[in-house]
């Protein structure tokens, strides 16, 4: 895990032994399982890698950690609330690959706005300064390059001082020195004490950051363990994500 450098985060308080606890989650749509009895669990101050291929069910995971979706069956306390109760305190942050809400804003008014949100919000000039972003606050974000939209939209997922991360494909469309200063971000974050939940399709990324790894397909849970026990023996992650996944085509 990328150790963490000048510390430019300071999480709110949590008293939660665990931030995420999933036990048995199962959702289906229509004759579909997309979630087949998933358990999972994130710490705070550890940082947590979901893999897996497209369509094996990690958007459904976050949806249901979010309180997006609801499960058929099973349990999600998150920081030892429902899912709902932990977003409406401001207890969980997410950063989606993506987003078309936002796209007529400028970025930085956006943040402006999403830092507005809160009691307490993190000063953002450190974040932007961190983050490259002073030259585009006045471009709107649909005119953004994908790695400066990635910035803003971490920006706006820690600038409550969440407990917990959520963070979906966060280096996705950056370039190698962007990818290692949200590398070394997303570290302090748990150097803080933070939860984080990040998926990525970058072994080297999982390598680099996870202090546990969690590898699903098919709505399974198919491997599950630090980076140095799932790849004991010489094997690469990599080799490890081919052998517990399903060579089918992407649904």
């Amino acid at each position: 895990m990328s150790q963490p450098g000048r510390s430019t985060y300071t999480p709110g308080v949590s008293s939660a032994v665990t931030v995420l606890e999933v036990t048995g989650l199962r959702r289906q749509f229509g004759p579909r399982v997309a979630l087949d009895s998933v358990d999972l669990t994130v710490l705070p101050g550890s940082t947590t890698v979901l893999l897996g291929p497209n369509g094996a069910g990690k958007t459904t995971l976050i949806r249901c950690f979010t309180g997006l979706l609801h499960p058929d069956s099973g349990t999600v306390r998150v920081c030892g609330r429902t899912p709902e109760a932990a977003c409406a305190e401001a207890r969980v942050g997410l950063m989606p690959q993506s987003t078309g809400a936002w796209s007529g804003i400028r970025a930085g008014e956006l943040l402006e706005h999403l830092a507005g949100l809160h009691a307490a919000p993190l000063p953002l000039a450190p974040l932007v300064a961190r983050l490259a972003l002073e030259p585009c606050l006045r471009t709107p974000y649909r005119r953004l390059s994908g790695g400066q939209q990635q910035a803003v939209n971490l920006v706006g997922a820690i600038v409550g001082r969440p407990q917990l991360v959520f963070l979906d494909e966060p280096t996705a469309g950056m370039d190698p020195r962007a990818r290692h200063t949200t590398w070394d971000l997303i570290g302090e974050l748990s150097g803080a004490g933070v939860g984080v939940l990040l998926t990525t399709h970058d072994m080297a990324e999982a390598e680099n950051l996870g202090d546990d790894v969690v590898i699903i397909d098919r709505g399974r849970v198919r491997a599950h363990g630090t980076v140095t026990a799932l790849t004991a023996g010489g094997t690469s992650l990599e080799s490890v994500f081919l052998s517990a996944t399903s060579p089918e085509a992407s649904r």
